[in-house]
């Protein structure tokens, strides 16, 4: 008898938004009319994978709420799914209230992930949000009514924002009842509003550093633990899904712009709705020939706070300097970022990369 496969995460990418946001580089359309067409060709293609059992599935987007829960329910209906599956869906406060959140519950979503961003009526409105303040509390309360793991996001080093919007954000969440939050930096990409016409007032670089390293300290002391530079927990609510990318675990992606880690190589699905509705199986190309490589599983290791890589006298030795600056720490078996060093994660993780032969790293 065969060895049963390990389960895998599945990643549906659901690229329909009622309007883009000025700062979203994610590949989106506002073509909601295609919605039945594009359930069709998802679930077409995850049947192309066969029988591989999904222990995660996450609906990220785009807004995945623009979805109807029927929808949502024959994609899930299609995926051979691990009993104790984690299924999260994204939404917006605009797009989900608590009857429709019932609706969802009963398709199996056990986890929603809330895009709030700021809970300051003016930075929603220069972000291009389409919900106020208001709106996202009202839409935090019906969601931990139905389901109990909740997340939902939250941006830092927006235009005019200060330590109270911060502290009063992630006090809120924690009063309402949520149990994850991910806390994202703004960053200007290219090809989007903020790009070519950026708003007033932005923080510099120390300003955001002030910021991010405040809402460490706010988030912890409201019980979120930080399990990875952006993301912070109650225990035992971690994303298991998105635990995936960090330690380096197979998934597939579904949809325009999803990426997969699977079959030993990593690659992505073209960014083109069109195109993905009308293929008969999803057109991807190859972004890794050789993933999982030394160099990746540190880079990756030490985004996880609690995890980070497993350190040896010699390295400890060379890498003093950042310790004694505060960016690392160790307990003479793990080698772990600090909140200090997550801001300047990657030159320090380009040095402990540089210091030692990859041979030295194979147990991570």
């Amino acid at each position: 008898m065969s060895k049963p496969q390990k389960p895998i995460g599945l990643y549906i990418h659901v690229p329909f938004c009622k309007r883009k946001c000025r700062y979203c580089d994610f590949y989106s359309v506002t073509r909601t009319d295609l919605t039945e067409d594009y359930v069709k060709a998802a679930i077409r293609n995850i049947k192309t994978y066969g029988d591989i059992i999904f222990d995660t599935v996450y609906f990220g987007g785009g807004t995945p709420s623009l979805l109807s829960p029927n929808q949502i329910g024959e994609i899930l209906r299609c995926a051979d799914l691990a009993a104790d599956c984690e299924i999260t869906l994204e939404c917006n406060p605009n797009s989900a209230a608590e009857e429709i959140f019932k609706s969802f519950a009963e398709t199996g979503i056990n986890r929603i992930s809330i895009g709030v961003q700021s809970l300051c009526d003016e930075t929603l409105l220069t972000l291009g949000r389409l919900h106020n303040a208001e709106t996202a509390v009202k839409t935090l309360m019906a969601a931990v009514k139905i389901f109990k793991n909740v997340s939902a996001d939250l941006m830092i080093g927006l235009p005019g924002q200060t330590v109270y919007d911060i502290q009063t954000s992630i006090k809120t969440f924690a009063e309402i009842g949520l149990n994850h939050i991910s806390i994202y930096m703004l960053k200007i990409e290219a090809d989007t509003p903020f790009y070519k016409n950026p708003p007033e007032d932005l923080p510099d670089e120390d300003r955001v550093a002030e910021l991010y390293l405040e809402t460490v300290k706010t988030a912890e002391e409201n019980g979120f633990c930080q399990y990875e530079i952006s993301n912070f927990a109650k225990p035992g609510y971690e994303s298991k899904h998105n635990t995936k990318y960090w330690e380096c675990n197979e998934y597939i992606g579904i949809g325009p712009s999803a990426h997969s880690y699977y079959g030993g190589k990593r690659f992505a699905v073209k960014r083109d709705l069109g195109d993905f509705l009308n293929a008969p199986v999803q057109n991807t190309y190859i972004t890794d020939e050789n993933p999982g490589s030394a160099d990746e599983r540190i880079m990756l290791n030490l985004r996880l706070t609690q995890t980070g890589i497993k350190t040896a006298p010699a390295l400890t030795e060379k890498i003093l300097p950042f310790i004694k600056a505060g960016f690392l720490k160790t307990d003479n078996e793990r080698l772990t970022l600090t909140p200090q060093g997550c801001l300047v994660s990657n030159p320090i993780i380009g040095e402990i990369i540089s210091i030692f032969e990859k041979s030295n790293f194979d147990n991570l």
